[in-house]
């Protein structure tokens, strides 16, 4: 195929501005699906992601509009899932950047253009939801001109639910983004984008040919993982997928070649062939850091291997989650894991459960701390049980988040307040209009990882946004808070806080505590404790057998023996009891939206 007919493109936005609408939208004009068959969010396809209605997955579909074909890449609009939009910039030459008319500029839809820009990539910027009564697209014009730099003129207008403008949409990225560059002469060099474990064919690989020309049946050879295999199937995405003799320069389409083993069709590795390899690789992905750590362990311990082999599948898929198995005294074997952030994680645990059929329990979200020692050494911690004893620690430094708020302006005392509750130093405010206002915050990571986005939403009406990225670490005073169970260390309870919230933390999970562990036939203590001292207790009471129930009458003595007896028993019975918690209590006491 000539590179010169190829347009290869990516829809970027903020969550909620309508990538997926318009992508349906493109799909239904230019008559890639058969209206009878046509759905909402068409190129969604996990169930959870057509339950939350958000993308999390990006998707690639080619398209035929006039005399081109444009590759068009659908990506997700969170800011978890932002790894999953610089794979996909990379397979493009062009975005189409999509913006709500009654909402402006967001802050992902600032972050995703600076992506575009780093990327040298041509940006196509259009207003959506034109059809609303609360649409202001002169009002956005203007502001996406002031932030952005982007002339308001070639600013197109589009309504992605009614059709609007899209046609215009499609003949402007035809005009505008440039077509591929390669030499189908060259070495084969195609870059895989992403992959998922297809059970009955193996590794499906997405991939974008650079150089030369892949063809069924060649002998190809991935350049990072060393391994060489047959190219059994080439084929392209209609959105139905469709086989192929031949991918060229330009070209985005999919590759199965046998491979049952998930660790050699990574995202970033570069596909050459056998008999003509080309020199080097293509530079692949930077691999991004994880910023929240919490375990992962399976309910009926017989599943380890079954929750090990389902992570690796799914970790093909998602490249940006790490995981290294870990033992708990309290729930077993199980791994513990990385992620980008608190709606990443909740997505990878519930895809677990639902995809491969496991019941898991996930521990308090934590972040990776950087521990001095005494001694002078530095540690990386990712858990509380890994925390080195009190004595021999210097200093913790725990990580930074510079965080970008976009709100209007009305709601910049409640924005303030929350940005001090959490420990947050203001470092510019910026008026990105009269109404609406941009505040940069530097915040403490574990600061935002559990309630910090609902909060923001709460107190704003939900029109506030929220982009962030690492910022370095930062030393403060943190303590390693320890829950005990009848005077026995609980790991899976541990947490590092804050000195300053460290009773507050203590004295909530105690009071959750109380209510889950059941009775025992003796008094159970559930303390908080920073090292050797007591911050917080609650106590479980026995559970009160009535041993005068046969006395009918008689002598008091008698009654007073039966319970001195019963005294010295529940007395012998803690000296040797163990208080079995069960999974129950865990599960709620570490729910993740508590």
């Amino acid at each position: 195929m000539d590179p010169a007919s190829i347009r290869n493109i990516s829809i970027i936005a903020h969550i909620d501005h309508g990538k997926s609408t318009l992508s349906d939208r493109i799909l239904e004009l230019t008559g890639a699906v058969d209206p009878r068959n046509m759905r909402e969010q068409f190129l969604d396809s996990l169930e959870i992601e057509r339950e939350r209605g958000i993308t999390i997955k990006a998707q690639n579909v080619r398209v035929r509009w006039r005399e081109t074909i444009i590759h068009l890449i659908d990506t997700p609009g969170h800011v978890d899932f932002g790894y999953e939009v610089s794979r996909s910039l990379a397979a493009c030459e062009g975005v189409v950047l999509l913006v709500d008319a009654s909402q402006g500029i967001e802050a992902q839809t600032l972050h995703n253009c600076y992506l575009a820009l780093e990327h040298d990539l041509t940006i196509v910027a259009a207003l959506n939801k034109i059809d609303l009564p609360a649409a202001d697209p002169e009002r956005t014009a203007a502001e996406i001109e002031a932030v952005l730099g982007i002339a308001a003129a070639d600013i197109l207008r589009v309504s992605a639910k009614t059709g609007y403008g899209v046609a215009e949409l499609l003949d402007a990225v035809v005009e505008r983004v440039p077509p591929p560059g390669g030499d189908p002469n060259q070495p084969l060099r195609a870059l895989i984008f992403d992959s998922y474990y297809d059970q009955y064919r193996g590794v499906v690989s997405s991939l974008r040919v650079v150089d030369g020309v892949v063809r069924e049946r060649d002998v190809i050879r991935f350049m990072q993982a060393g391994t060489v295999h047959e190219a059994e199937e080439l084929g392209v995405r209609l959105p139905t997928p469709t086989s192929v003799t031949e991918l060229g320069p330009g070209e985005v389409g999919y590759l199965i070649a046998g491979i049952k083993d998930v660790a050699e069709a990574r995202s970033g590795e570069t596909v050459t062939l056998e008999e003509h390899p080309a020199a080097t690789p293509l530079p692949g992905y930077e691999h991004p850091k994880p910023m929240v750590f919490c375990g992962l362990y399976p309910i009926d311990g017989d599943d380890f291997e079954s929750l090990r082999d389902s992570l690796e599948k799914l970790r093909l898929n998602d490249a940006s989650f790490t995981f290294e198995p870990e033992t708990s005294a309290a729930l077993g074997f199980g791994f513990r894991c990385g992620f980008l952030g608190l709606l990443h994680m909740e997505i990878v645990r519930e895809r677990l459960e639902r995809e491969f059929g496991l019941s898991l329990i996930a521990t308090a979200p934590s972040v990776n701390y950087r521990v001095t020692l005494t001694s002078g050494t530095t540690v990386e911690v990712a858990s509380p049980a890994l925390m080195p004893p009190a004595n021999q620690v210097a200093a913790i430094a725990e990580p930074m988040l510079r965080i970008s708020i976009i709100s209007p302006s009305e709601y910049i005392g409640t924005l303030m307040d929350l940005g001090a509750s959490r420990r947050g130093s203001l470092v510019t405010m910026t008026y990105l209009s009269p109404e609406r206002v941009e505040l940069i915050y530097r915040v403490p990571l574990a600061e935002i990882v559990l309630d910090f986005y609902d909060q923001l939403k709460s107190r704003t009406r939900g029109y506030a946004s929220l982009d962030y990225e690492p910022d370095g670490y930062e030393e403060a005073d943190l303590v390693k808070l320890d829950i005990l169970i009848n005077a026995e260390p609980v790991d899976a309870f541990s947490a590092i806080v804050h000195r300053a919230h460290a009773y507050d933390y203590g004295r909530q999970l105690v009071q959750r505590l109380r209510d889950l562990i059941p009775r025992q036939l003796f008094d159970v203590p559930i303390q908080a404790a920073i090292g050797s001292r007591i911050i917080a207790r609650e106590t479980v009471k026995a559970r009160r057998k009535d041993v005068l129930a046969k006395c009918y009458g008689g002598d008091v003595t008698r009654k007073r023996k039966l319970l001195e007896k019963q005294k010295e028993g529940k007395k012998r019975m803690k000296a040797i009891g163990r208080v079995e918690v069960p999974q129950e209590a865990f599960i709620q006491a570490l729910r993740i939206d508590r």
